[in-house]
């Protein structure tokens, strides 16, 4: 057993990309592994770490890694419990930040109310990570523990219950006042509550353009007045000299109150009392100052957010720190400032503008989400905040002089959009090829909701340009119902150009005139979506067609194979999907057309699927599986198997397949050269043909619904022209996916017709 030092130094580095930390699954199977991860090989990053320290970054997990701290004085509704009850919500914190922003978290609770000994404590700790989550910590200690942290601290820190509530409220507010059409230089605003929260909130509505003198601040005793005595610095900077005392006579004229103090602090005179069209944040958890019940029923035109799940406008902390500091890891970032405070804010109110993904709806009993009064902030579920915010955070820093690296945002997001999962790397990918050169797209089903959604989804990433045949009037409705924008997308009327009808009726008359086909059903055809978006596509009116959306598989395959045909030389259709693991991607067919191939359908599929992973420019490894392993077992269903690969042999020689094979000897590398050394399959498949479709369509589903792949299709092979169908039921980021597949399709299709 031997081993380098960079191999030690790989060891380390593994699972990193480029300047952006990611903590990797280092391997710990054997005596080699474990000298790498310890000694003798871990001596190797610890020289280069003494050397220059900025290589902690590089050879360790403290780039992804902060501390969640906490003594326990200040723990959500439930006051000073100490360090030891405040435990589980740091672990839930830890857990929050792991599930949305993949960061790893120590939580660290500290046992000292005094907050020199908090100081002293992290001041100790930085050097283990790369930033520093101050939570659940009383006020006014917690400003002062933060502000000097800030000032002696080289990394990140953040004090979440201060500025996680500022930065998502400030988020609604923005949105708010796009619907109200207020001006936020000229708002007059009321806070009930003067803690942290509070205080922080405030301070950045000023950043955003709220003007100081037009903020009223309460507590306990009243309005903050100037004349009250001793106030500390905090609640000294909102005191006013105005003739106001109490809460109700801030709230008379108010454009927005803020909430942050006790339940049932406000009553429905207060605001009735207030200016038009008010803006009502209740945030005091579990229980409002007020319901929205209670505003509604005496301000109908008012807006109206809260702390709580179940009610709409859910000011959530998780929508912000985890991506904020995403943001500020991934570019090494000194501190936390104001700017990278505002950016998230803009960040979140940017997204919630655009169509809410199905996913998101599903998460919420598919409730419909559209931007207004009741949608002023993104759902905590909806998978685009981390592509929003975090890039939107470290453009700040590095614009702001507090990031250690430059990175290029774009490139930042395409990995971010990584951590999504390989899936989204993978269709993240294909959707770049998609748009160097976008092709026409022709959706059948032009009127379904799922399909107008899409085609906004496909206009804004640029990748196709889609064409929707329905009726007009009922598209545009529906997208305006919607909220999508599908400006761009060409509309057909296939009912009303009979011109159009009438010259696809006559091609295909034409072509099937000695098939039993009447030009009288000719024409009755040419009124069924999917067989004029096929006759568009045959005609060079559109570059590939996606459907059945509303159809069964069947239904879309039958007019496409008659209008369509299949490619020169190929016999019959199959269908294919991709299958993203964590590690790797492979593809199984055939999984929906051929019920039970014959050996030539099988080779035939093969060679299909192997054409279509080399266009995507990966080299085919294919694998005919069976539950005979090379004869072991002799029946007609091995035997055909073992034929098909033969076949493919002799057709395709320089391709690498073999079988028949069970499926674990295919993936099993090392175990099927050991004990089948004479096989011609020597690398690992990426490509699994299955002998029927009961076992490839139930291993797709298995994989998909219990093994953690992402499934992307169906892609169907071996057609004359790029024809894909849909799922049934598929959401609009599916249909988004395989519209990808399809321009890359027709681009494919395009380069080799312009060669022949």
């Amino acid at each position: 057993m031997s081993f380098n030092r960079q191999d030690a130094l790989d060891y380390h580095s593994e699972g990193r990309r480029g300047k952006i930390a990611v903590v990797p699954t280092k391997p710990a199977s054997t005596q080699r592994d474990l000298s790498l991860a310890y000694s003798p090989g871990v001596a190797e990053p610890c020289r280069e770490i003494a050397q220059n320290p900025e290589d902690v970054f590089k050879y360790t997990a403290r780039g992804n890694l902060v501390a969640v701290v906490s003594n326990g004085t200040a723990v959500l509704g439930l006051g000073d419990i100490g360090p030891l009850a405040a435990k589980p919500v740091m672990e839930g914190k830890g857990v929050l930040f792991k599930r949305f922003a993949d960061i790893d978290v120590f939580d660290l609770e500290v046992g000292s109310k005094d907050p020199d000994d908090v100081i002293r404590f992290c001041e100790l700790l930085e050097p283990t990570v790369g930033g520093i989550n101050l939570e659940d910590i009383g006020a006014p200690e917690c400003f002062y523990i933060e502000e000097t942290l800030k000032e002696r601290l080289d990394i990140p820190v953040f004090h979440d219950d201060q500025h996680g509530t500022a930065v998502i409220s400030g988020a609604a507010l923005l949105n708010a006042l796009d619907i109200s059409g207020k001006k936020i230089d000229e708002l007059t605003c009321v806070f009930s509550g003067a803690g942290a929260a509070a205080i922080a909130t405030a301070e950045l509505y000023i950043s955003l353009g709220v003007r100081r003198e037009n903020i009223v601040m309460t507590d306990s005793k009243g309005v903050i007045r100037s004349d009250r005595g001793t106030l500390d610095k905090y609640k000294g900077r909102f005191a006013t000299d105005r003739d106001l005392h109490t809460l109700a006579d801030a709230m008379v004229g108010a454009d927005l109150f803020v909430g942050l103090s006790v339940a049932g602090a406000v009553t429905q005179e207060m605001v009735a009392s207030m200016a038009e069209a008010p803006i009502v944040f209740a945030l005091a958890n579990p229980d409002p100052e007020i319901l929205p019940e209670d505003v509604l029923a005496v301000r109908p035109d008012a807006m109206v957010a809260t702390g709580r799940t179940d009610y709409p406008n859910q000011i959530n902390n998780v929508l912000g720190f985890p991506f904020i500091f995403r943001g500020a890891l991934d570019v090494r970032a000194r501190a936390i400032n104001d700017e990278m405070k505002m950016a998230a804010c803009r960040a979140l109110a940017e997204l919630a503008r655009l169509d809410v993904p199905e996913s998101v709806e599903k998460a919420y009993g598919n409730e419909r989400f559209r931007f207004g009064a009741e949608y002023l902030i993104p759902k905590p579920f909806d998978p685009r905040i981390m592509l929003y915010v975090a890039p939107a955070v470290a453009q700040a820093a590095m614009e702001t002089g507090v990031a250690r690296v430059q990175i290029d945002v774009e490139h930042y997001r395409a990995e971010l959009i990584a951590r999504l999962g390989r899936g989204r790397e993978v269709m993240r990918d294909i959707m770049r090829r998609a748009r160097q050169s976008p092709r026409r797209i022709v959706y059948p089903e032009g009127e379904n909701e799922r399909i107008i959604r899409a085609c906004a989804l496909v206009l804004g990433e640029g990748i196709a340009r889609p064409v929707l045949v329905g009726r007009p009037e009922v598209i545009r409705d529906r997208a305006h119902t919607l909220g999508v924008s599908i400006d761009g997308a060409e509309i057909v009327d296939l009912w009303g150009d009979e011109a159009r009808r009438e010259t696809y009726a006559q091609e295909f008359f034409r072509r099937r005139q000695r098939k039993g086909v009447t030009l009288a059903q000719a024409r009755e055809r040419m009124r069924e979506p999917v067989f004029f978006g096929c006759m568009m596509v045959l005609q060079g009116d559109a570059d590939g067609l996606l459907a059945g959306e509303d159809m069964y598989y069947p239904e879309t395959i039958r007019p496409a194979l008659e209008v369509i045909g299949t490619a020169p030389g190929v016999r019959r259709v199959a269908g294919l999907y991709m299958m993203v693991l964590e590690r790797e991607m492979i593809f199984f067919a055939d999984t929906t057309v051929n019920i039970d191939p014959d050996a030539g359908t099988l080779a035939e599929t093969a060679l299909l699927a192997a054409d279509f992973v080399r266009r995507l420019g990966l080299v085919p490894r294919v694998a005919m599986l069976s539950f005979s392993n090379f004869g072991s077992v002799r029946s007609p269903q091995s035997d055909k198997v073992r034929a098909a690969a033969e076949l493919v042999k002799q057709r395709a020689p320089g391709l690498e397949i073999d079988g028949e094979m069970q499926a674990d000897t295919a993936a099993m590398d090392e175990f099927r050269l050991d004990l089948y050394p004479f096989t011609s399959l020597r690398g690992r498949p990426n490509i699994y043909i299955f002998p029927n479709l009961d076992a490839a369509n139930a291993a797709y589903k298995l994989m998909w619904r219990m093994g953690g792949a992402e499934a992307f299709g169906p892609i169907l092979l071996g057609m004359g022209h790029p024809i894909h169908v849909l799922q049934r039921g598929s959401e609009a980021v599916d249909v988004l996916n395989l519209t990808a597949l399809a321009v890359v399709d027709a681009q494919e299709h395009a380069g080799r017709h312009a060669g022949g």
